[in-house]
């Protein structure tokens, strides 16, 4: 008897760690992240205890698995810039990309799950908490791109925490009520003012 292909195995393993995932954000966002217990997700998704925590190894983990997905992405955007672009002007192009396809970590997307996934992260101290244990894991990667020394990791905490009050003063405007294309034309402009501060003078 053969073995399972591995190209089905990884995809029957997507499947099942979507499931938890999905389970776990409906039942988060219906009763609070704090009124869940891991034991309701695994319920709700039809999967064990132990299997959730082997794709998922904390609660939190559960919710932030999509911040994950873009852990270390200013390191590669850094290490991947073309000759002669400055480390600034490269992630200043990205997010300016990223708000052009309304990508949700620029906070410039009004889709009501997207808008109340947000809501659930930054209003639930236990979620905000660990997402700054990504920021710092994140932090160093781009210090470590940038060369690792104490400018490097001066330059990578700056540029990060650029982006993350362009992404969140963009989420307020969202979460107030207005749609992102009207929001988009003060978010560009925003991070382009942002981004001018890193420019040599």
């Amino acid at each position: 008897m053969t073995d399972e292909p591995t190209g089905l195995r990884a995809r029957k393993k997507a499947r099942t760690r979507d499931t938890i995932a999905d389970a776990a954000i409906s039942l988060f966002l219906a009763h609070g992240f704090d009124a869940v217990s891991v034991n309701d997700v695994a319920a709700a998704a039809e999967v064990s205890k132990p299997t959730l925590f082997r794709y998922f190894p904390t609660k939190e983990d559960l919710v932030l698995h999509r911040f994950a997905d873009h852990q270390g992405e200013a390191a590669r955007v850094v290490r991947d810039r073309g000759p002669g672009v400055s480390p600034a002007a490269a992630l200043h192009a990205h997010f300016r990309a990223g708000l052009d396809r309304r990508d949700p970590v620029t906070g410039l997307n009004d889709h009501p799950a997207v808008v109340a996934f947000h809501r659930l992260v930054f209003d639930t101290p236990a979620l905000a908490g660990r997402l700054t244990r990504y920021q710092l894991d994140d932090e160093a990667a781009l210090a470590d791109a940038l060369g690792a020394d104490l400018g490097a990791h001066l330059l990578a905490a700056q540029l990060l925490a650029t982006q993350r009050v362009l992404a969140r003063t963009t989420w307020h405007k969202i979460a107030a009520g207005r749609t992102a294309d009207d929001v988009h034309p003060e978010a560009v402009a925003d991070a382009t003012q942002a981004f001018a501060f890193f420019s040599n003078p």
